[in-house]
């Protein structure tokens, strides 16, 4: 079992295939085993790297997690980098671990050759859409398939691990607000955007707005809207998505 060690916890993470190194970044609720249907096609090309950020997975728990998250795990990125000795890398986020993907860029240029950011909810928390997912989680909890795949990925203390998950996500909408430390307008890191035009976690039209928003605000970013594909698109389009990142990759400016 691999781990490192971030502010005195163990971070598990996992790595396989060889190439340029890629970074996989899950999103909240889930853990790196999330990544399990795309990392075959991925690890034919690239050494695929994905971590459990503290509190999931087979990472060590926190009492309490930061409500500033996703800047949080952005902090685990950088740290993990530095222990493996790695900059200039490729990262994959995906909802929540797109949050961290972009800080990443944002905070460490140093360390991200190009990322790319997979379903997600904006530049800032919005009011009606952290309800949406408040509610959503309680009903959510209600599924005994969906208490089976939490239990699968985080073990028998799955429950606490993920009301941790919605305390951060509820405290960071009423404490924080803004997802990002830096203004987009300061990146310096190629990014992909993506996103599913029929994704239940948003209402319609929203990845055409958040995407001209951030484009609009630099020209690193570039944008692909999938039209079909439940949440995340990543995994709706995974052969669509794993070939759109190879040729993103490679320097190609057209998604």
């Amino acid at each position: 079992m691999s781990s490192f060690l971030f502010e005195g916890r163990s971070v598990f993470y996992e790595e396989c295939g060889e190439g340029a190194p890629l970074l996989l970044l899950h999103g909240n609720t889930a853990s790196g085993k999330m990544f399990d249907p795309i990392v075959p096609p991925l690890s034919a090309r690239y050494r695929v790297m994905r971590m459990d950020f503290l509190g999931c997975g087979r990472s060590d728990r926190l009492r309490t997690w930061p409500a500033d998250l996703w800047y949080d795990w952005a902090r685990q990125v950088a740290a993990f980098c530095a222990y493996k000795g790695l900059d200039k890398i490729f990262v994959i986020g995906c909802s929540g671990g797109a949050l961290a993907a972009v800080n990443a860029a944002l905070e460490y240029p140093e360390l991200i050759g190009a990322a790319v950011a997979d379903s997600f909810e904006g530049t800032r928390a919005d009011p009606a859409l952290t309800e949406h997912i408040r509610a959503g989680r309680a009903q959510a909890k209600r599924s005994e398939s969906f208490r089976e795949y939490l239990r699968s990925i985080h073990g028998e203390d799955w429950e606490a691990v993920f009301d941790a998950d919605t305390d951060a996500v509820l405290r960071h909408a009423s404490e924080t607000g803004a997802f990002f430390h830096k203004p987009l307008e300061s990146l310096r890191v190629r990014l992909l955007l993506t996103g599913s035009r029929e994704d239940e976690m948003f209402p319609a039209g929203h990845y055409e707005r958040l995407f001209a928003e951030i484009t609009g605000k630099t020209g690193l970013a570039r944008a692909r809207i999938f039209e079909h594909g439940r949440h995340p698109a990543m995994m709706s389009n995974r052969e669509a998505f794993v070939s759109l990142c190879g040729r993103f990759f490679a320097g190609g400016e057209e998604p």
